[in-house]
């Protein structure tokens, strides 16, 4: 949501912001910009629609400069329109941000009695006539920015640069991700490493309330109080191979192919502690786990599902009461707090607005056993906690989630079986089942990807449909939420999922031949009720997809369509049932056309409430 990048140097900085605004794209926007200090001058380019229109218009300016910021916009306050994209510029002073300013009303009031006039309906634009009023009273830009930021109340990262100081950039950060990158005779700022990977791969992660200065030769950090500090550097393991497509259509076809190999890394990490030991989750997980009462899983969107699958594994393995809660519901609630409860929050990106704020507020009510599960290292999520658990799936590009979710699965998986090994609920014998059941995991997922073409022709079947149902029970509801989720992220095709047996108290009622039913049916111990369910839709005229097992033992007919995963895994079968659902949602999406990584509407790291 919103993709920031800035570069100070030696050389032509235009090539570099527009190659990471391009790598940014991923995170899902509608407008992109650039600003430039060029002399004494600021110049700006900026454009609605893709970061290639952008880059268009400024070729054809034929804009150039040693120092630039660059911005693609997700809008919030303000419509998709020119005069709302960033950057924003204030009397030669130009800035970008990501987040939200919550008091900007009152901050536009009065500077508008100051004698402001305002361009654009956006909370930004506050900010940078804020800094200008500082820079009137004296301050240099550093000492405004920072006199600026004190007055603002919300979250945001901050770019800024003026016409007065062509050899500084000045940065801030509270609430939204921002990070330095570090080269030699140049440096860089960025909302995501991959903004700069090209460039370097050194990079330093700025804390809440930080604030920064960049020249070509040097950085230096401050805190909240604005005591210059150190923060340390980091060597980013994202690769260049990660952020390419390769031979694949769409980023989300790559990721999706990508999981045997990203569930194989992340078990890797199980296997080489030999089983679910606490130190798995941390140094001092052993304390922090012991005595544990139950779970609280706190998430958002596909997150969510994953902590939903979770509480199944962690009431049936471990016998610990589990409940699970959308983070931005949770932080808005009077919650009643049991301090020998752990706090699990669970983000891809780490920066998820709502869940980061759903755990601070956790922590207020005296919760201090907290792990965070998480894709991105060194983000605010898992700083915030006291244990974590990084997901090795890579960088993913595509907003809709995949390779993050599985792998979120084999980490939840880990936890619920360390949970029931720390209170003496899981013996040997059982432990090696579980570890050889995942020591068989990737192998098992990329023959559900071998089903591909195969579920590629039930996708031209839904392509023409405006509407879908999924069903599911017990362990695999939570897929069937995940598969209508993602068909209705990337194809547009409405679709909602049900507890199979749920379906006879409400959701019968739309069911009709235009109204396709796709049932996860695995070969569980609920087979025989979900077969039942079904009955229920072919009587009203229903057409059924069913995604069962190899080792099931009923077949298509008239209505009913069938496409068999390998063998029932056992406890992992989620997992493997997932695999389908995003495939069928990634072809639905092709045969219908529509912006397969970049869906409408819809942003990758939501930074905002």
């Amino acid at each position: 949501m919103c993709g920031i990048v800035g570069a100070i140097a030696g050389r032509d900085v235009v090539p570099v912001l527009i190659e990471g605004l391009k790598r940014l794209e991923y995170r899902g926007y509608d407008s992109a910009g650039i600003a430039l200090v060029e002399g004494d001058d600021v110049r700006r380019v900026r454009r609605t629609g893709r970061v290639s229109e952008m880059e268009a218009a400024a070729q054809a300016e034929g804009v150039h400069a040693t120092l630039g910021i660059g911005h693609t916009r997700w809008a919030t306050h303000g419509g998709v329109t020119e005069a709302n994209a960033h950057p924003h510029i204030s009397h030669g002073v130009a800035l970008v941000h990501n987040g939200i300013i919550e008091n900007h009303d009152a901050q536009r009031a009065r500077l508008q009695q100051l004698g402001y006039g305002f361009e654009s309906q956006t909370d930004t634009e506050v900010i940078a006539h804020l800094i200008h009023h500082y820079l009137k009273q004296g301050d240099d830009l550093l000492a405004a920015l920072q006199r600026a930021v004190k007055e603002l109340h919300g979250a945001y990262a901050l770019a800024v640069v003026s016409r007065k100081e062509p050899g500084r950039m000045v940065v801030a950060r509270m609430g939204c991700p921002l990070l330095v990158g570090l080269g030699e005779g140049e440096n860089f700022v960025a909302s995501d490493v991959s903004a700069i990977i090209q460039s370097t791969r050194r990079v330093i992660f700025l804390e809440e309330g930080d604030t920064a200065e960049l020249t070509r030769e040097s950085v230096r950090v401050f805190d909240g109080d604005g005591s210059e500090v150190q923060r340390d550097e980091h060597l980013s393991d994202v690769s260049l191979a990660s952020l390419e497509l390769g031979p694949y259509r769409h980023f989300m076809q790559k990721e999706i192919h990508e999981q045997p190999r990203a569930l194989g890394d992340t078990i890797e990490a199980v296997i080489d502690a030999g089983g679910f030991d606490p130190a798995l989750f941390g140094a001092n997980a052993a304390d922090v786990l012991q005595g544990v009462e139950g779970v609280q899983i706190l998430a958002c969107g596909t997150s969510f599902y994953a902590g939903s699958v979770a509480r199944y594994w962690i009431e049936a393995i471990s016998g610990l009461p589990c409940s699970v809660e959308i983070a931005s519901e949770y932080r808005y609630r009077s919650a009643v707090a049991n301090p020998k409860h752990l706090v699990v929050t669970i983000s891809q990106s780490g920066e998820t607005l709502d869940t980061m704020e759903a755990l601070k507020y956790a922590k207020s009510l005296g919760h201090d056993r907290t792990l965070s599960i998480c894709n991105v290292p060194e983000s605010a999520i898992p700083r915030a906690s006291k244990l974590v658990f990084y997901t090795r799936a890579g960088a993913e590009i595509g907003v809709a989630s995949t390779k993050a979710f599985t792998t979120q699965l084999v980490a939840l998986f880990a936890l619920a079986a360390t949970l029931a090994k720390s209170n003496g609920r899981l013996d040997d014998a059982r432990e090696a089942v579980f570890m050889d059941d995942l020591r068989h995991l990737p192998g098992s997922v990329q023959h559900a990807l071998n089903l591909e073409p195969q579920i590629a022709s039930w996708a031209e079947k839904f392509a023409p449909k405006q509407h879908a149902l999924f069903l599911g029970r017990g362990v695999h509801y939570p897929i069937a939420l995940e598969g209508a989720l993602k068909l209705k992220e990337i194809s547009y095709i409405h679709a909602e999922a049900y507890p199979a047996g749920e379906l006879k108290h409400g959701p019968l009622a739309l069911v009709d031949a235009d109204m396709p039913v796709v049932v996860i049916a695995p070969n569980d111990g609920l087979l025989e009720k979900v077969k039942s369910n079904m009955q229920e839709v072919r009587a009203r005229g229903g057409e059924l997809f069913v995604f069962t097992d190899a080792d099931s033992n009923f077949g298509e007919s008239e209505g009913v369509h069938v496409i068999r995963t390998p063998r029932h895994v056992g406890v992992l079968s989620p997992i493997v049932h997932t695999i389908p659902v995003q495939m069928l949602a990634y072809h639905a999406a092709l045969a219908r056309g529509t912006d397969v990584d970049k869906p409408r509407n819809l942003a990758k790291s939501v930074t905002v409430e």
